[in-house]
Protein backbone atom coordinates (compact mmCIF):
# COMPACT_ATOMS: atom_id res chain seq x y z
CA UNK A 1 0.00 0.00 0.00
CA UNK A 2 0.74 3.16 -0.93
CA UNK A 3 1.26 6.06 1.60
CA UNK A 4 0.90 9.11 0.82
CA UNK A 5 3.51 12.14 0.29
CA UNK A 6 5.73 12.79 3.04
CA UNK A 7 5.58 9.85 4.95
CA UNK A 8 8.24 8.06 3.49
CA UNK A 9 11.34 9.03 4.10
CA UNK A 10 15.17 8.06 2.89
CA UNK A 11 15.97 6.37 6.52
CA UNK A 12 12.52 4.30 6.44
CA UNK A 13 13.24 3.76 3.26
CA UNK A 14 16.53 2.27 3.60
CA UNK A 15 15.68 0.71 7.07
CA UNK A 16 12.65 -1.47 5.26
CA UNK A 17 15.89 -2.94 3.41
CA UNK A 18 14.90 -0.63 -0.19
CA UNK A 19 18.46 0.12 -1.32
CA UNK A 20 18.72 3.33 -4.02
CA UNK A 21 21.33 5.21 -4.84
CA UNK A 22 21.15 8.81 -3.63
CA UNK A 23 21.38 9.86 -7.34
CA UNK A 24 18.13 7.90 -7.99
CA UNK A 25 16.32 9.39 -5.22
CA UNK A 26 17.57 13.07 -6.39
CA UNK A 27 16.12 12.36 -9.72
CA UNK A 28 12.99 10.56 -8.54
CA UNK A 29 12.33 13.52 -6.01
CA UNK A 30 13.35 15.91 -9.13
CA UNK A 31 10.35 14.38 -11.50
CA UNK A 32 7.98 14.96 -8.51
CA UNK A 33 8.89 18.27 -8.26
CA UNK A 34 8.47 19.07 -11.70
CA UNK A 35 5.24 17.17 -12.17
CA UNK A 36 4.12 19.47 -8.88
CA UNK A 37 4.64 22.08 -10.91
CA UNK A 38 3.33 21.23 -13.75
CA UNK A 39 0.10 20.26 -12.11
CA UNK A 40 0.20 24.06 -10.62
CA UNK A 41 0.48 25.36 -13.69
CA UNK A 42 -2.64 22.95 -15.11
CA UNK A 43 -4.70 24.43 -12.34
CA UNK A 44 -4.07 27.39 -13.60
CA UNK A 45 -4.75 27.31 -16.71
CA UNK A 46 -8.06 25.64 -16.32
CA UNK A 47 -9.35 28.33 -13.97
CA UNK A 48 -8.19 30.77 -16.40
CA UNK A 49 -10.09 29.06 -19.15
CA UNK A 50 -13.53 29.02 -16.63
CA UNK A 51 -13.25 32.20 -16.42
CA UNK A 52 -13.23 33.25 -20.15
CA UNK A 53 -15.69 30.61 -20.63
CA UNK A 54 -18.01 32.24 -17.87
CA UNK A 55 -17.04 36.00 -19.43
CA UNK A 56 -17.89 34.46 -23.05
CA UNK A 57 -21.44 33.00 -21.81
CA UNK A 58 -22.30 36.04 -20.00
CA UNK A 59 -21.44 38.28 -23.56
CA UNK A 60 -23.30 35.17 -25.43
CA UNK A 61 -26.54 35.95 -23.27
CA UNK A 62 -26.63 39.86 -23.46
CA UNK A 63 -26.48 39.67 -27.50
CA UNK A 64 -28.94 37.13 -27.56
CA UNK A 65 -31.02 40.07 -25.75
CA UNK A 66 -30.05 42.30 -27.77
CA UNK A 67 -31.25 40.21 -30.73
CA UNK A 68 -34.50 39.54 -29.39
CA UNK A 69 -35.19 43.33 -28.16
CA UNK A 70 -34.17 43.90 -32.14
CA UNK A 71 -36.16 41.60 -33.51
CA UNK A 72 -39.38 42.83 -31.07
CA UNK A 73 -38.57 46.69 -32.22
CA UNK A 74 -38.60 45.98 -36.25
CA UNK A 75 -41.50 44.01 -36.13
CA UNK A 76 -43.53 46.61 -33.72
CA UNK A 77 -42.40 49.61 -35.88
CA UNK A 78 -42.78 47.70 -38.98
CA UNK A 79 -40.42 50.31 -41.13
CA UNK A 80 -38.35 47.39 -42.58
CA UNK A 81 -37.77 47.08 -45.70
CA UNK A 82 -39.26 44.17 -47.23
CA UNK A 83 -36.07 41.67 -48.28
CA UNK A 84 -35.86 40.20 -51.96
CA UNK A 85 -35.05 36.62 -52.07
CA UNK A 86 -31.62 35.38 -53.18
CA UNK A 87 -32.11 34.52 -56.56
CA UNK A 88 -33.58 38.06 -57.73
Amino acid sequence: MLKSRGQWSRSSLLSRGWQMSEARIERIEERVAWLEHHVSQQDRAMLEMAERLDRIARELARLRERSVAAGAAGEAGGSLPEERPPHY
